[in-house]
């Protein structure tokens, strides 16, 4: 039984909360919904009920809507914590932030401005997080709110389809925003992480070699990988090798394998015409499961295998499928559907019946094959909405088109019987020496039905064809004669090039050697970073494409050759995004994470104290003119190495100098060592934009010690008739 004063106090408890209730509905409170992006925004403004658009947001009665532009906040520069930090000077490494400084951009600072008035709102309740639900979508909605120095209560909107049902029902299970701090810690110190290392280590080593060498957490041991897989490929050496095929009543059996083409033509010669004999027939069943439902790298894989395209295209392709509610959330790193989504597959399924002609008649007996609540984390798995099933494909943008057949054709693959094979091993002699024959007759076609008819509608062409013989009924001791005889000659594979879906696979399982059964999965990058990584790569000019094919420039190649093994160690990173999902799981502190980023930093930097390094990077175009120094080449310029000593030399010869322009040539490497050598050098075929002709002429370099450096022209002088 409660106290009198217990008493007392639960009854002005009670009369203070329905004062309060009273209170705001008296000022018509509203909430504050944020999404990620505009699209999203209008979709839930739509089904809220929430029409009138302004500049920057939608209201309602009840509601605000209005939007995040990707990352609003970013974090400051490293010259915002010290004006010094604006030039690159190892002495000054490392750059170890104790207070984090946050900036807006300027192009989303009208925008940034838009949200922050909203929160500051006397009407507005609390603020519902409607961005993406996943680890970026926590990150960029806290440091817009922590920025704008909101205090009010947050709500998570927290789904995994567009549609509207899906939506309704999110409202009706907002949660507290508080539920997801971990998220956002784990988001936080990534994105910590690569700042850390992306500033310290870039610095570093572009100060030791005297060129902008840029360094990044995920990306720089990605890059490892490539390279070490070309060197791979180059040191490869191939070993040829040589069988003999035996062939009788249309079947094919073959020999072991010889190195010396010598052996396998002696055998030939022994065996041809002769009569092979059934030694033994092994025969089994097998049964091959359906393959997956689409997590986002798996689908990223099979477009780029299949259609040729780029993890970003796959990403872009599936994200805009999402916001028009024919996709399930695609960021997701899980291959099955909980438990609470059986009972309403058979609904999705049979909407979906005759989107494809080909998924009309399929079975769907197999249901519990991709229900799996402990294999899910944040979101299920990729799947088409019952709004696919209205939709005209035709319609469609050709690789959003694409994109939605293969996960309409997953879906039914993932629910169907598994394709069915009988497999027999039989093996012949033929004058002692043996010789083995294989064979498979598909029983049931399962799932692989469904996939070969989709393979071909994306291909306008017929599926992958079969290519293992049939054989016919053998038995032990029976008997050939006259076989025929033959020579087929191969050699030893070498590794293959990383290819986008090879790639993705490499990341996903990077560190996965050195793995319990029981770790936590690692990998560089997760699903919805990946891509990113990837394009970045190509931007950095550090990879190329050439057809499917991902290879390491130059750039890339010379990068990774100077590097020290714990930056571009895939299994050191892989261990850090471990480390960041036990951040998310509430196991792991992030201020530990951020500690060990930071003393590894600080190790590293150290390692290189006082130190500077000669390598092939820093090739030596010829001597500065001005101090003697060495003189080396950088992307715009070829400069003295001076630059960084007291007092400084800033002699410098630009790429892009406009005399050499105007007269169409190229300054390069070999023109600029010629310089450094004699000062002077004899061209030809020099432009003159007046005339409209080209001319030979000395071109000599004139240095005053001025910013810029200058270059004239002088002509032999012409000869007299007395001379």
């Amino acid at each position: 039984m409660c106290s009198p004063a217990l008493l007392s106090k639960n009854i002005m408890i009670e009369e203070k909360a329905r004062l309060r209730e009273l209170f705001w509905k008296g000022r018509n409170m509203v909430r504050l919904v944020i999404a990620e992006k505009p699209s999203v925004a209008a979709s839930l403004a739509k089904v809220m009920g929430v029409s009138k658009k302004k500049d920057g947001f939608w209201e309602g009665e009840n509601e605000l809507v209005s939007w995040c532009v990707g990352h609003l906040v970013e974090f400051a520069s490293a010259d915002s914590y010290d004006p010094r930090y604006s030039k690159w000077e190892q002495e000054d490494l490392p750059i170890l932030p104790a207070v984090w400084q946050y900036t807006v951009a300027p192009d989303t600072k009208k925008q940034f401005t838009v949200l922050q008035k909203l929160m500051h709102r006397e009407d507005v309740e609390y603020v519902v997080n409607a961005c993406d639900a996943g680890r970026e979508g926590e990150l960029i909605f806290r440091l817009v709110y922590e920025r704008s120095g909101c205090k009010k209560s947050v709500k998570r909107l927290w789904i995994s389809s567009m549609e509207d049902e899906a939506i309704r029902k999110g409202w009706e299970h907002l949660l507290a925003g508080e539920n997801y701090d971990n998220l956002y810690q784990a988001a936080l110190c990534r994105s910590k992480a690569d700042w850390l290392v992306g500033i310290n280590a870039t610095r570093l080593f572009s100060c030791l070699y005297h060129k902008t060498l840029n360094v990044g957490r995920v990306m720089t041991p990605t890059l490892g990988m490539i390279v070490q897989r070309e060197a791979e490929i180059a040191a490869f050496q191939k070993e040829p090798f040589y069988t003999v095929t035996i062939a009788f009543d249309g079947i094919t059996a073959e020999s072991e394998r010889f190195p010396r083409k010598t052996d396998s033509q002696r055998l030939r010669e022994k065996v041809l015409g002769k009569t092979a004999i059934v030694q033994s027939v092994i025969q089994k069943e097998r049964k091959e499961k359906a393959s997956k439902l689409f997590d986002l790298t798996l689908l990223q894989r099979e477009a780029n295998r299949l259609l040729g395209y780029t993890a970003q295209q796959t990403l872009d392709y599936a994200q805009a499928l999402y916001e028009k509610k024919l996709l399930t959330y695609p960021r997701t790193d899980s291959n099955f559907l909980t438990e609470e989504m059986e009972s309403s597959l058979p609904a999705l399924l049979q909407s979906l019946s005759g989107v494809l002609p080909f998924v009309e008649m399929t079975d769907r007996n197999n249901l519990s094959a991709i229900i799996d609540s402990s294999k899910v984390s944040d979101h299920h798995a990729i799947l088409p909405t019952k709004s696919a099933a209205d939709t005209d494909l035709e319609s469609l943008p050709t690789g959003e088109r694409k994109i939605l057949i293969l996960v309409v054709a997953r879906l039914f693959c993932a629910v169907s019987s598994p394709e069915r094979i009988k497999e027999t091993d039989c093996t012949l002699l033929c004058e002692g020496a043996s010789f083995h024959a294989k064979g498979r007759v598909i029983l049931q076609e399962g799932w692989k039905k469904i996939w070969s008819d989709c393979l071909k509608l994306l291909r306008n062409k017929s599926g992958e064809k079969e290519t293992m013989q049939s054989l016919p009924p053998m038995e032990e001791g029976q008997r050939w004669a006259g076989v025929q005889a033959d020579i087929k000659e191969g050699e030893s594979s070498s590794p293959k090039h990383f290819t986008e879906d090879t790639l993705l696979s490499a990341m996903e399982t990077a560190g996965l050697e050195e793995m319990t059964e029981d770790a936590e999965r690692k990998g560089l990058g997760t699903p919805a970073t990946r891509a990113g990584i990837i394009e970045k790569l190509v931007r950095s000019g550090l990879i190329e494409r050439k057809g499917k094919q991902l290879l390491p420039t130059a750039k890339g190649n010379e990068l990774i050759s100077i590097l020290p093994e714990r930056i571009k160690s895939a299994k050191l990173t892989a261990e850090w995004e471990a480390e960041l999902k036990k951040i998310e799981q509430g196991k792991l502190s992030p201020e530990d994470f951020l500690a060990n980023i930071q003393a590894m930093l600080q190790e590293l930097v150290a390692a290189y104290q006082g130190i500077r390094v000669a390598s092939a990077l820093m090739q030596e175009v010829g001597k500065c003119p001005r101090c003697g120094r060495p003189v080396y080449e950088g992307k715009k310029s070829f400069y003295c190495s001076g630059y960084q000593q007291s007092p400084p030399c800033s002699f410098v010869l630009w790429k892009n100098n406009r005399f050499f322009l105007e007269k169409k040539k190229v300054f390069d490497r070999k023109l600029a060592a010629e310089f450094l050598k004699t000062g002077r050098v004899k061209m030809s075929r020099l432009y003159s934009e007046k005339k409209g002709i080209y001319y030979d002429a000395v071109v000599v370099m004139q240095d005053s010690g001025e910013k810029f450096v200058q270059f004239k022209l002088e002509f032999p002088k012409k000869r007299t008739k007395e001379s």
